[in-house]
């Protein structure tokens, strides 16, 4: 079998974790099976599409790094598809009436049928059922309506929809890759629209025609979509063809076991590339969201996810989204990225997310320094600059707890002195000689290592924590670390 999958997001808000993880998950199975991977924009829902969602969806794909084989043009703007099986637009196939095709076809074999019921009457119809304890569906008023009966409906100004005509007994059964054999009764089933009034497809029905049309092979798709697929299945029968093969995902949730939303946290995947994640490490956990190893490996270099991806390793029971293990993550990749490389990889972030004013008239090279040295303890990219702004800046923020525990200590003054007085004639300002000086300090006065270390790094930067103090004062240099000594004892103790 050609394998080629596809990712189909209706373009009414931005990509979210649970379309990403299904977009990442149809991806890792078409690169593992050398197939096709196609992403189709169902933007059927004319109220709530929008442009500015399409090109969202396009820029996080881009920003995770998957990529499509066929489907919209990779930049806004472009002409043209990619790919020999389009529109990749569902409106533009409705335009080019491709699904009108298929429902004069059902219409005409008499598998379909106008329905010219009012929403409200629909609704008393469920309503009705209900109340006798049994399915609440429509009833199929319209099913057996005679030529008469049609035209008077038409003559009252009554609009119709199109209904397909579903099996009143019996099952419909699929096998799921992931969920094994599913049933699903008929009688549970009304005859549902499958083209509104307007002759909009709805969306069951644009789906099949665009998953034949594309010749999609494999369905892989959230389990939300359950339900969705006995209907699927009977257009499919309805129309002659066969069915792919299905395999529904988990569902994704918080920590405290609702469905995944805001309140967890950042649902859209541009947000998290705001926030300073990269992008590997994204995909990284996102592919842990269902899906594991038999060992239990928690990072994966992409070509390992490739390689290792099946969907028969796929969990039925719902995956729950951790921020602290996604956080810890990207501070894994972080570290893999190395000091060299996380400078370029900050200012690219900082210019695609318009955070580069944060860092306007920083010192550059004393940033990429800085950077190549701190690193290991950058968890997400938006935390450098207040990381590190202390070394920018001409008048030191202190930090009031810094002060208090800190600078108030009765040692504090002397050590900042005796630093001031023994740096000044300080041959070599290298880490490594400063600390032997700090250390011959604290010897001399017999104070414990950290009653000089501490003091020396709140007047330095008005924070106990921070970078290696003594790498931190190498960058920094003598000048700029006797001046921050002698404003510090100007500030607090009036030298």
């Amino acid at each position: 079998m050609t394998v080629r999958v596809r990712f189909a997001p209706s373009p009414t808000g931005f990509l979210h974790i649970g379309g990403a993880r299904t977009a990442l998950f149809n991806w890792l199975f078409a690169r593992k099976m050398k197939g096709t991977f196609i992403l189709r924009i169902e933007d059927t829902d004319e109220a709530r599409s929008t442009d500015e969602s399409v090109n969202a969806i396009l820029d996080s794909m881009k920003w995770l790094g998957l990529d499509w084989d066929e489907g919209p043009p990779v930049e806004p703007g472009q002409a043209g598809d990619i790919g020999e099986y389009g529109p990749y637009f569902q409106m533009e196939a409705k335009e080019k009436g491709i699904y009108q095709k298929f429902a004069d076809k059902l219409l005409a074999e008499g598998k379909a049928y106008k329905c010219y019921c009012t929403a409200e009457e629909v609704e008393e119809m469920r309503k009705t059922a209900q109340a006798a304890k049994k399915v609440p569906k429509y009833n199929g008023k319209c099913r057996n309506l005679t030529e008469d009966q049609r035209k008077q409906c038409e003559a009252e100004g009554r609009q119709a929809v199109l209904r397909l005509k579903v099996p009143e007994e019996g099952k419909t059964v699929f096998d799921d890759i992931i969920r094994g054999r599913v049933e699903f009764e008929n009688y549970m089933l009304d005859d549902f629209i499958i083209a509104k009034n307007n002759g909009v497809p709805t969306y069951n029905f644009a789906v099949v025609v665009d998953d034949v049309r594309m010749k999609i092979s494999h369905i892989i798709r959230g389990d939300d979509h359950l339900s969705n697929t006995p209907k699927q299945i009977h257009i499919y029968n309805a129309l002659g063809w066969q069915a792919p093969v299905f395999a529904h995902l988990s569902m994704i949730l918080g920590s405290d076991g609702s469905r995944l939303s805001k309140r967890h946290g950042h649902t859209s995947v541009l947000e998290y590339k705001k926030e300073g994640f990269l992008p590997g490490a994204l995909v990284n956990y996102l592919s842990l969201l269902g899906w594991s190893t038999g060992d239990s490996q928690q990072l994966f270099t992409l070509s390992d996810l490739i390689e290792k991806f099946t969907l028969e390793r796929c969990s039925k029971s719902p995956a729950v989204f951790d921020p602290k293990k996604l956080e810890w993550m990207n501070g894994e990749y972080i570290r893999r990225t190395g000091g060299e490389k996380l400078p370029e990889v900050f200012f690219k972030w900082a210019a695609e997310t318009g955070s580069a004013d944060k860092i306007k008239g920083w010192d550059k090279a004393l940033l990429i320094r800085i950077l190549t040295m701190e690193f290991e303890k950058v968890k997400l990219l938006k935390d450098v600059p207040g990381l590190v702004d202390f070394f920018f800046t001409d008048n030191v923020e202190y930090n009031p707890e810094a002060v208090e525990k800190v600078l108030k200590t009765p040692t504090a003054k002397q050590v900042i002195e005796e630093g001031s007085a023994k740096l000044k004639d300080a041959p070599d300002f290298t880490a490594e000689a400063l600390e032997k000086l700090a250390r011959g300090i604290a010897a001399e006065k017999g104070l414990k290592n950290g009653q000089v270390f501490h003091p020396w790094r709140v007047a330095l930067s008005g924070r106990t924590t921070g970078p290696s103090l003594f790498h931190m004062m190498e960058i920094m240099g003598k000048d700029e670390v006797l001046k921050r000594f002698g404003n510090c004892l100007s500030k607090f103790f009036g030298n």
